[in-house]
Formats: C-alpha cells, sequence, structure tokens
C-alpha cells in the first residue's frame, strides 16, 4: 500500500472519530437536563418506553381484528364476534394509551424547555462572570461567547429530545421487525436500506449548515450592532441628526442578503437530495407492497397478515427513517452543543493571591517599572512607569488620548496584570492581593461609567454590593458626591427610576449623571484609594470647583488618583504625571512643572491661552 493511500485512509479514519466523538455530548445534554428537573426527566423517559412498545402492539391488535371478523363472518357463531370485539377494545385501549404517551411527551418536554432554556442561559452568564477584562476585549472569544448563547437554550433539550425519540423509534422497530421476520427477513432488509441514502444525506448538509453557522459568528454579531444602533435610545439622537439610517439599514440589508444567498444554495440542494431520495424510500415500499399483495393472494398469508405487514412496513419504514433522522439531529445539535460546552469549558487563570492586607500598612500604593501590552498588540500601552502614593496624598495623570491613563488603572484594579515590573500596596504585590479584597479598598468613578435603568438609590448603592440597599449609605455617599441637592427635587427621591427604558422612567443630564457616578465611588466607605477618570467633564466650572473643593475635604486619609484634561482641577493634586505614550515624561508638583517648561507647561498654557 503506498504512502498516499495510507496518510488517505489514516485522515479518513480521523475524521470518522472526530464525527463520532460528536456524539459524546447526547450523554452531556441527558444529565444537564437530568440536573434541571429529575422527576420531569423520568417521566419522559417513562413515557418514551410507552410510546415506543405500543405501535407494534396496535398493528398486531389489528391484524387479530382482521382475522377475527374474517373467522366470525365465515362461522356466524355470537362467540367469534365477542373475540373479535374484545381484540377491538384491546386495541381502543393501546390507541387510547399511545396518544396519552405522546400527548405526556410533549407536555415534558414543554415545562422542560423552559427549565432548561434558563438553567442553560445562567450557566452562561455564571462562566461570563468569571471571565477576564482580555476575554471581553478579544473578538474571537466574543465570537464564541455569541454562538454559544444564539443556540444554546433550545439545542441541549433538542438533543435529549431526539436522544429519547432514538429510544422511542428503537424499540417500534424491534416489535416491527420482529413481526416483519415471520414474513420474510428481505422485507426487513429492503426497511434498513431504504432509508439509508437519506440518512447520509441530512448527516452531510447538517455538517454544512454548522460550518456556515461558525463562520458567521461575526456577521451575525455586526447585524445585532446594527439593530442595537437603529432602535437603542443612545444612538438614536446622532443616528437622526446626522442622517445615518438610510445607510445603517442598506448595510443590515446588504449583510442579510450576502447570508441569505448562503442559505439559498443550501436549502435547493438539501431539498432537491431529500425529494430524489425520497423517491428511492416509495419505490421501496412499493415493491414491498406487490409482494406481500402477491403472497396474500397465492394465499400464504392472510387478509389480518396482509393489513398487518401493510401497516408495519409502512410505519416501520417511517420510523426507520424518523431513527436515522433523529441520529442526523442529535449529530446536529451536538455540533452546536460543543459550541457551549467550548465556551463553559474555557480554561480560566486561578486566582494565586489570598491576602486581605499588606506587610506594610501605611506604605500606600506604590508602581515599579510596569510595562503592560494589549493582548494582540506589539506597541507597549505602559513603559517602565514608577511612582508612589502616600495615604492622603492626591496624584494627577496628564496626557493625550490614548497615553495609557485608563490602562494604568485597569492594572490598578486588576483587570489585567502588568507584563513587567509590580505594583504594591501597602507593601504587598497585588497579585498576591485576594481580588475581591482589593477591589473592595479600590473606589472608582470611570469615564464611561455604566447608567444604570434602575431607581436613584440602586445607582448610587452600585458601588458597595454589601450595602446596595442601605438607605443611609446613599444618602451620605450622595452629599459627599453633591448628587443630593438635585436628589432632593426629584418625584421619589431615592426611589425615582432612571433612564427611558421602563415606565415613569425619569431622566438626567450629563452632569447630574456624573454626580451619581461619583457618589457610586463615595459608597465605599473603607476605600483606601479613590480613582477618578474625568469625573466632571460634564459639568460646568462652577460645580467642578464645588465637587474638587468638598472631594479633598472628604478624602483628607485617603489616596485618590485624578484623570483630567482640565488643568483647573489638576494643579490641585499633591503629584502630578505626565504621560505620553504610556511613558512617563515629567512628574512633580504643580509649580515644579511650571518651572521646567516641559511638557505640561507646554499643554498648560494652551489651554489657558482659551480663557484669556
Amino acid at each position: 500500500m503506498s504512502n498516499r493511500r495510507i496518510l488517505s485512509f489514516k485522515q479518513r479514519l480521523r475524521q470518522v472519530r472526530q464525527s463520532l466523538s460528536i456524539y459524546q455530548y447526547c450523554g452531556r445534554a441527558i444529565a444537564l437536563v437530568w440536573t434541571t428537573h429529575r422527576p420531569l426527566t423520568l417521566a419522559l423517559a417513562g413515557l418514551t418506553l410507552i410510546a415506543g412498545l405500543l405501535p407494534g402492539a396496535v398493528a398486531y391488535l389489528g391484524k387479530l381484528i382482521v382475522d377475527a371478523v374474517v373467522v366470525a363472518a365465515q362461522s356466524g357463531l355470537p362467540s367469534d364476534r365477542w373475540l373479535a370485539l374484545e381484540y377491538l377494545g384491546l386495541e381502543a385501549i393501546a390507541v387510547a394509551l399511545l396518544a396519552g404517551s405522546k400527548q405526556g411527551i410533549a407536555l415534558c418536554q414543554a415545562l422542560l424547555r423552559m427549565r432548561l432554556g434558563q438553567k442553560v442561559n445562567v450557566l452562561i452568564l455564571e462562566k461570563a462572570l468569571t471571565l477576564d477584562m482580555a476575554h471581553f476585549e478579544d473578538s474571537e472569544f466574543y465570537d464564541k461567547m455569541i454562538r454559544a448563547r444564539r443556540e444554546a437554550s433550545s439545542r441541549p433539550l433538542s438533543l435529549v429530545g431526539r436522544t429519547f425519540g432514538l429510544v422511542q423509534d428503537s424499540l417500534a422497530l424491534v416489535t416491527y421487525g420482529g413481526l416483519l421476520l415471520k414474513f420474510s427477513p428481505g422485507a426487513v432488509a429492503i426497511l434498513v436500506l431504504a432509508a439509508i441514502p437519506a440518512f447520509v444525506a441530512e448527516t452531510r448538509f447538517a455538517g454544512e449548515a454548522f460550518r456556515l453557522f461558525q463562520w458567521r459568528a461575526p456577521e451575525a454579531r455586526e447585524q445585532s450592532y446594527l439593530e442595537w444602533l437603529m432602535t437603542n435610545e443612545t444612538t438614536a439622537m446622532e443616528v437622526k441628526l446626522f442622517q445615518l439610517g438610510p445607510r445603517l439599514l442598506d448595510r443590515y440589508q446588504a449583510t442579510f442578503e450576502r447570508l441569505y444567498g448562503e442559505d439559498r444554495d443550501l436549502v435547493i440542494r438539501k431539498g432537491f437530495w431529500s425529494y430524489f431520495l425520497g423517491l428511492l424510500s416509495t419505490a421501496a415500499f412499493y415493491g414491498a407492497y406487490i409482494w406481500i399483495v402477491l403472497e396474500a393472494i397465492a394465499g400464504r398469508i392472510s387478509l389480518g397478515d396482509l393489513t398487518m405487514y401493510l401497516v408495519v412496513f409502512r410505519q416501520g419504514q417511517a420510523t426507520f427513517s424518523n431513527l436515522l433522522t433523529s441520529i442526523s439531529g442529535i449529530y446536529e445539535d451536538s455540533l452546536y452543543l460543543s459550541n457551549l460546552y467550548e465556551f463553559l469549558e474555557q480554561p480560566i487563570p486561578e486566582a494565586i493571591g489570598h491576602a486581605t492586607r499588606g506587610t506594610l500598612p501605611g506604605d500606600g500604593l506604590r508602581f515599579e517599572s510596569v510595562g503592560f501590552t494589549y493582548p494582540g498588540n506589539t506597541r507597549p500601552a505602559l513603559e517602565n512607569v514608577s511612582f508612589h502614593l502616600q495615604p492622603g496624598e492626591k496624584l494627577a495623570i496628564v496626557g493625550e488620548n490614548g497615553s495609557g491613563k485608563t490602562t494604568l488603572i485597569k492594572l490598578l484594579t486588576r483587570l489585567y496584570a502588568p507584563d513587567a515590573g509590580r505594583i504594591l500596596l501597602d507593601g504587598l504585590d497585588l497579585q498576591a492581593w485576594d481580588v475581591e479584597a482589593l477591589q473592595y479598598r479600590i473606589g472608582v468613578i470611570f469615564q464611561n461609567f455604566v447608567r444604570y435603568q434602575f431607581t436613584v438609590g440602586e445607582n448610587i448603592g452600585a458601588g458597595d454590593v454589601h450595602h446596595i440597599e442601605d438607605e443611609l449609605r446613599w444618602q451620605d455617599a450622595s452629599e459627599k458626591g453633591t448628587a443630593d441637592t438635585f436628589i432632593t427635587t426629584l418625584p421619589e427621591t431615592y426611589h425615582t427610576r432612571l433612564g427611558r427604558w421602563f415606565k415613569s422612567g425619569r431622566e438626567l443630564s450629563g452632569g447630574q449623571w456624573q454626580k451619581i457616578a461619583l457618589s457610586r465611588a463615595f459608597m465605599r466607605r473603607d476605600a483606601s484609594i479613590l480613582v477618578l477618570d474625568e469625573p466632571t467633564s460634564a459639568m460646568d466650572a462652577e460645580a467642578e470647583m464645588q465637587i474638587f473643593n468638598q472631594f479633598r475635604a472628604m478624602t483628607q486619609n485617603q489616596m485618590a488618583i485624578l484623570i483630567s484634561h482640565r488643568f483647573s482641577t489638576v494643579r490641585m493634586a499633591d503629584h502630578i504625571l505626565v504621560l505620553e505614550q504610556g511613558r512617563v515624561v515629567e512628574q512633580g508638583t504643580h509649580q515644579e512643572l511650571l518651572a521646567r517648561q516641559g511638557r505640561y507647561a507646554y499643554l498648560f498654557s494652551i489651554q489657558a491661552a482659551g480663557y484669556r
């Protein structure tokens, strides 16, 4: 055997193993359904057994009825009539039980579908809560999450339903096969062989559909994004003012047409082959039909046998076709379910730190030659950054957009880990801290803070999840963030719902939202570090000055890091750090930096010139 043939054989063997390995998800899906609701799963299994065994019994009872009728007609005896009626009664009971079992299966599946959809969505959300920021900023992983979410709520139950359907059809085939064997083993062979081509075609088309689904994740996400742009309140104003609507709609439609073209080609090919292979099955049935009729004419089988074999062959053919369709469907569902488990089993680095306090209390915050590069980038976002911030000191960070200011905050809050150097809090490397304990020591207001469509109190309370419903803390935090002055004018004060997504929601101005976010940062009374990323960009000069005067008074014993483009607030800091392309180019007090006539002095003079 040539090397090429050996290689080809190994490749085919590998493909077969990969295809068979997909069926491992049957057991996992059943286990998932079992943990969702055990009584319903047991009921579904029991009803499946009943529904699988009864069709053969109904067919056999039909034969007995016909033969009993023929005998009663010939003999005229009352006993033979009653026997025919008894068989008829038994068949009616069997048919009623069969109908009841099918209805029960549908009921169990409907109830399980609701519970299972919720359970799977919870599993996805629980996994999402464990992910690092790097996962959310990785487009390939984000596509993986989208694929998992799109089919996750329906595929597990579909897979379980098909699996139980496979058991049901297998039991029915055993009974049908047992009845047909009395006629001829050849009839059983025809029954089996006629359905195989359709099975092969179904499996192949299922694989093609799945590959299309896999490739399309970015396009599907883009379509969802375009829908969001055209229907969300946060984007509606700009879309209307810039008249972007028609262009976005055209782009949305163009994406659909491209996807539709691929779907159309697949559906047409699948329809053609399904019809052609269905004709083979029909030809096989009528071939067997002729065979059975000729046997009845020759007197080798009774009229009841003729009726039973025709029913059994037709139903057996449909059942075997359903069985192969179930196998093909299981393969298809397993392909999609592999996305779910691939997402749920995404490895998450275990936290190595468990410390809840530092080794040198009062030492403050230290950055020592810290460097960081985002995954997939070649240029460092931060490089060789060093500074020391002591308790009670206020640090301002200045720099153009993209200079690394927000990246520095992400490293401080352990959303990312530095590639080089180290960050210490109270003398202990951040990587040695317990993440939750560390983050609880930091109060943050990000530039792009979240505007929760909740009540005012919940928006503020979100800053400290342990006291999220503590109204006294809401009031104290809002006073520190100077939000109390307008909160008291709202219809239900702290219980007023904010935003426009829900009924009776009240929208705030940009400056008021910033005060809410600032109050959120003050919820953490035990925080030793406060980080304010452009906290007053939407406020007027008077409100800004009021906030920073109060901020200094309220944080005398706390470290504070301020990121701002307004030098009127930056100059109030004890120490100023000037970043440029991820590097510290200057640091010192406001007066020291002005005296150096460097980058800071240049930026300050530009801004000051605007007020002259």
